[in-house]
């Protein structure tokens, strides 16, 4: 690996200066060490204003066209791949091969067969390899575990969230396009799942029950891909996960644990919240602020670089078995689609 443990620079490149890039970019800032150092992007034009945009101290990065010649930079120390869902697997394996460790955008691929080549290949390779769900790495996240583990709740009966959003219908935009690995579910489903299995982790001694069952209505896109998903987990001793998951309705995108003493809810957009909140029977709500350092982000690259300069392979707050336990859930969701859907 590039990186010199004597100097506190960590110098990362990315692969697709998109949208969700710049967030990762503005989060740089919070992390000790942190720097943008390099940008692949198949534009030259677009890959320069995203290094001028996030220039801070000194030169902007370096930019290249050339996916090789950023892999085989010395001054990369770790890869952040930002690209559509579609091409996470090539830029990971590129990667890999090159000896370059990974951070790459959820979903890590689209099916549970390819995620379990490119970890294997990792573990072949010795090179870190984790999906940048930056969910769990939240202050908010941080407490609402403290609090599960502690019986704050009782005991878990059943979890209630949605994550939705109004969209105008584009065929071509990467929400819609099966060639770009449209799809609700995997675009944003993936969040409601996450959160299930990581509030059953907290409840049962970091482990998480498979589901016994799976209930699943799917209202597909004229493009093929799902546009919403009504999904029901049931899980042993009858805990139940129900989440609604589109691009066509507007909702407040709560998340609800429901226990036998109290509930506890992440009260709007909970795949980001900022907030907690305690809810018993006829009794206000009881709330607390727990804020992003800068923008959310930063928890997730700090985790990255702390396992890659201490040798890691994976991260054991993200770790690879809970990429393919996301990824298994997803393939069974998808296999439920009207027509059987379960493919790229």
């Amino acid at each position: 690996m590039a990186h010199d443990r004597n100097d506190q620079t960590f110098r990362w490149g990315v692969i697709g200066p998109g949208g969700i890039a710049n967030r990762f970019a503005g989060a740089l800032a919070a992390v000790p060490g942190a720097r943008l150092a390099a940008v692949f992007a198949r534009d030259a034009a677009k890959g320069q204003a995203y290094a001028e945009q996030w220039q801070r101290d000194g030169a902007p990065a370096r930019v290249t066209t050339d996916l090789a010649d950023l892999l085989a930079d010395p001054a990369v120390d770790a890869v952040y791949i930002a690209t559509p869902h579609s091409h996470h697997g090539e830029y990971v394996r590129a990667a890999l091969l090159a000896g370059k460790p990974v951070l790459c955008e959820k979903p890590l691929v689209t099916s549970l067969e390819e995620g379990r080549v490119l970890i294997d290949l990792a573990k072949e390779k010795g090179v870190f390899l984790m999906e940048a769900l930056w969910t769990r790495f939240l202050p908010a996240y941080e407490l609402a575990g403290r609090m599960l583990r502690e019986g704050a709740i009782g005991e878990l009966r059943a979890m209630h969230s949605t994550f939705c959003f109004a969209a105008t219908y584009d065929p071509k935009h990467r929400n819609w396009n099966p060639a770009l690995a449209g799809g609700s579910l995997w675009d944003i489903g993936i969040y409601n799942l996450a959160v299930t299995r990581w509030a059953l982790q907290q409840m049962n001694d970091g482990e998480c029950p498979e589901p016994v069952a799976i209930d699943v209505a799917a209202k597909l896109a004229p493009t093929g891909v799902d546009d919403a998903v009504n999904v029901m987990l049931h899980f042993p001793d009858g805990i139940t996960s129900q989440f609604r998951c589109g691009f066509d309705a507007a909702s407040v995108n709560a998340f609800e644990m429901l226990g036998s003493k109290a509930g506890l809810r992440f009260p709007m957009d909970f795949w980001g919240s900022e907030a907690i909140e305690l809810v018993t029977r006829k009794e206000p709500a009881q709330r607390t602020e727990a804020p992003y350092v800068l923008n959310g982000f930063e928890g997730e690259i700090a985790e990255a670089q702390t396992c890659i300069r201490a040798g890691l392979l994976e991260s054991p707050r993200m770790p690879h078995s809970e990429t393919l336990g996301l990824l298994s859930w997803m393939d069974a969701i998808r296999e439920r689609f009207p027509g059987g859907v379960n493919k790229k």
